[in-house]
């Protein structure tokens, strides 16, 4: 990727409702490389399809050029950034523009949910990749030719794929390192304040590292990885008990203590919220859905789904896939009439 004596040109390629902090974090280390170096080694330009203003999930616009204007442009690293609904956005003037891409050589970073208009572009045809674990079980089920992997990023050849996130920085600092070398990306890693590097083979979701710290004993823990494990085929209380080395009555108690819910609706509001994301992000039949988050009735998995997002599956398949400015709970917010 790297020229010799010469500028790294890096396009970034945003869509609609784009993660911003994945984004910047992403394109920092490469501004502070050439701070630190006292010289351009890296430039970078923002396109979408569109051009003009491209609002970010969080609401905030950015100003971008037009991908049409990029036709003759050759840059070293293309890096694709995406989040809320990437199908939406996956036209076929971006897909004919990877492609073109891909053809020429250019490295090709995937940010966030970019993998699903990567795999669309049928650029990850046999391969491995990541996207946001909340994303996960949509681009499984939409992409089977694809091995997914939960790890932070994923880089092989020319291609690699990022779950986003403060991922995104460390995963631009791993390539700027195959750039400039160990030296001046161990500066600019400190110049940032990463204190560690997580590297390739780390996972999204370490059993063993809580931001808070693991506050909730081992048994706790140990119910939950079995009911993570037992989404689609339920498992009886009973038997998790059983699998845990726990007695019904403690687990009930330690989970009211920490987890501050009973087992029993902690399970099925994980096996919902895995709906949601099935619901939104791909187009599998509702009928499915529920069975593959263990809800044989569709009737119960409505009337359940309805009570937790406060919108029927139905219809939040259209408006969920509506990205929110702000996104919080709950995670469905109905309109108001005038």
């Amino acid at each position: 990727m790297q020229k010799k004596n010469a500028v790294t040109e890096v396009l970034v390629l945003v869509t609609p409702h784009f993660n911003l902090a994945a984004t910047m974090a992403f394109l920092d280390p490469f501004r502070a490389a050439n701070y630190l170096a006292g010289r351009q080694l890296f430039h970078w330009s923002f396109v979408s399809e569109q051009g003009g203003l491209c609002r970010a999930s969080n609401g905030v616009e950015i100003a971008v050029q037009a991908l049409g204007d990029f036709k003759q442009a050759h840059p070293d690293i293309v890096v694709l950034s995406s989040s809320w609904t990437p199908e939406a956005f996956a036209s076929e003037a971006l897909l004919t523009a990877l492609r073109k891409f891909a053809r020429a050589g250019r490295y090709i970073a995937g940010l966030d949910t970019a993998a699903f208009i990567l795999a669309q572009a049928g650029l990850l045809d046999g391969k491995q990749a990541t996207v946001h674990y909340e994303h996960i079980d949509a681009f499984g089920e939409k992409y089977p030719d694809t091995g997914i992997s939960e790890d932070l990023f994923l880089h092989e050849g020319t291609l690699g794929t990022c779950c986003g996130g403060a991922a995104s920085g460390e995963y631009a600092l791993f390539l700027l390192r195959g750039l400039v070398g160990d030296a001046l990306t161990n500066d600019c890693a400190k110049y940032l304040f990463y204190s560690t590097l997580r590297g390739p083979g780390a996972h999204q979701t370490d059993d063993h590292l809580e931001p808070l710290g693991n506050t909730a004993p081992p048994k706790v823990r140990k119910a939950i990885e079995i009911m993570e494990r037992h989404l689609e085929t339920l498992i009886s209380i009973p038997d998790l008990c059983r699998l845990a080395g726990v007695s019904q009555r403690q687990l009930n108690r330690l989970f009211q203590d920490y987890v501050k819910t009973s087992p029993q609706l902690y399970y099925r509001d994980i096996r919902l919220d895995r709906a949601r994301g099935l619901v939104t992000q791909t187009e599998l039949p509702l009928s499915e859905v529920a069975l593959a988050c263990g809800f044989p009735s569709h009737v119960h998995f409505s009337r359940a789904y309805k009570a937790r997002f406060g919108v029927p599956p139905n219809k939040d398949r259209v408006d969920g896939r509506v990205p929110f400015e702000f996104r919080a709970w709950p995670m469905y917010r109905p309109s108001h009439s005038p």
